[in-house]
This record gives C-alpha cells, structure tokens and sequence, in this order.
C-alpha cells in the first residue's frame, strides 16, 4: 500500500503480530512474524472502514424502510385488519365466554398446545388483551409450566429417535447438547438462553430430555428465559385491545397514547432483539468452552 507525502510515493507498510504462531514457536526463538497487507485486503484499514460505513448505509435503509412499512399498516391496513377480523373475535368471545370460562380456556391452550405441536401465542394475546399485565402474567406462567413439562416427560418415551433426529443437525444438535454439560448452573444459563434465543419453542421441548439435561435445571431455566417473550405477548395483547377499541368506537387516540404506545412497541422490539443478540453471542461462547473441553 501507498500514499503521497510531498508530492513524492511513500509506501506504507502494515503489520500484523501473530500470536498463536509466536506461541507454537517458543522452542526456537522469540521472533514477530510480519505480513504486508495488500489494498483492498480483509483485515486492511481500508477494508475495515468501508465495512462501516457500509453497515451504517444497510442499518439505515432497513430502519426506513420498516418506517414506510409501519406507516403504510397504520394508515391503510390496520384500521381494516380491526373491523374486519379483531373486533369481530373479540366481540365473539366476550358475548360467547364468560371472564373465569375464559381463563381456564387460555391455561388449557397454553399448557396443551406446545404438547401437540401448536403455537400458543394467540392465547397468550387473549389473555394480555382480557387479564392484562397481572393476572395475566400469572396465568401464562402457571400454563407454560404444564406446557414445557409434559413434552419433556413425554419425549423421554421416544428418546433414541430425538437423538437420531438431532444427528441429522449437528450444528443446532452442538447448541443443545451443551445444556447437558456442566452442573446445575450451567444447564439453568444454558436453558435459559436457549429459550431467549430464536430456536423455536416447541421444538425445544421435546429436544432437551435427548441432551440429557435434568428437570430442575430445564424446568427453572425455561420459566425465566421465557418472561420476555411472555411480556411482550402481554404487550402485544394489550396494543391489540387499544386499537380495536379506537377504531369500534370511530375515534383517533390522543397524543399522549399514540406516543405511549410507540415508545412501548419500540421498547419491546428493542428488548427483543438485544436479549437475541446476546443469547446468540452466549450460547456460541458456551459452545466454544464445550468443543474445547472435548479436544
């Protein structure tokens, strides 16, 4: 690489210490090894500016354009998703049911449906939409308790097909695995940041008995790495009953609700994805530890 200085070619030279090398080579001398970065090359300075200002240029553009997506679903498709399809459910089910049939409706779907393969995140929305934050935390808590414990205990019958089926995917396989390692606190993080991270819920549970990961650990991991799915659900359900009560009664929120209810979605969107992002940078770190105790 080159540069001017005083109208005449410098070249300049770039260098890099390699460590591990260093380190292989202690028996015959302490010695830097040097490279010469070409333009253009990875690791260069140039290279690592333009990655930048490149990541910069696409967080930018997606920000936008999820801006001009939000825009377009309040403006047009929301109010008609509202009166067409909400409304309608939720009138249905406060004629149809009454508050306490409702609850034992939302425990049995919550605890149930994981156990037959089904999402269960409707009900979850039925109960932050009827029981709001409180009753309705507790009621979802109590019903995911059933629901990851039956499919655990279940699995346990049909074991050596969840191993067969998890040596089809030895990468995801290597992330699960590493929940069955360690002791007690080690499986408790492990779940727990399995269960933050986006590997699909159901799944999951039928999955850990085959890691061999204990009860305890898989019972309280899962309860507390799932709460800020559940208040986001919460949430969800809330925001869903705001605006269908907005648009039945034909009237515009206040300033101060649409603020609320902007800063809350970001909120949640935002705590969603930071605790991916560092459940996904943990759980490789914990694979990383297990794939070097193994060598």
């Amino acid at each position: 690489m080159t540069y001017y200085e005083d109208d005449e070619v410098v070249p300049e030279l770039t260098l890099r210490i390699d460590i591990d090398e260093n380190n292989n080579n202690n028996n015959k001398g302490d010695y830097l090894k040097l490279k010469e970065y070409e333009e253009g090359e990875p690791g260069s300075p140039r290279r690592r500016s333009c990655g930048k200002v490149w990541y910069w240029v696409k967080l930018v553009f997606f920000l936008t354009s999820v801006g001009l997506l939000a825009a377009v679903f309040i403006k047009w498709v929301g109010p008609f998703f509202m009166d067409k399809e909400v409304i309608p459910i939720i009138n249905w089910e406060t004629t149809t049911f009454s508050t306490p049939v409702l609850a034992v409706l939302v425990f049995a779907s919550v605890a149930l449906f994981p156990t037959l393969l089904l999402p269960s995140s409707p009900s979850m929305w039925v109960a932050g939409m009827t029981f709001g934050y409180g009753f309705g935390f507790l009621l979802i808590m109590s019903a995911v308790a059933v629901g990851i414990s039956l499919p655990y205990f279940i699995g346990s019958h049909f074991l050596h097909r969840i191993q067969g089926w998890l040596e089809k995917y030895p990468k995801k396989a290597a992330i699960l695995r590493a929940a069955g390692e360690g002791n007690w606190f080690h499986q408790f993080r492990t779940v727990a940041l399995i269960r933050i991270s986006p590997f699909p819920y159901i799944i999951y549970n039928y999955c850990a008995v085959a890691t061999h990961v204990k009860y305890g650990p898989y019972f309280l991991g899962s309860l507390v790495g799932m709460v800020p799915e559940i208040f986001v659900t919460i949430y969800t359900g809330i925001l869903i009953r705001t605006l269908a009560d907005a648009s039945h009664e034909h009237h515009f929120l206040s300033a101060p609700q649409i603020i609320l209810n902007v800063l809350g979605f970001a909120a949640s969107v935002a705590a969603t994805i930071f605790f991916t992002v560092y459940a996904k940078r943990q759980l490789k770190i914990l694979q990383g530890e297990g794939e070097s105790l193994l060598q």
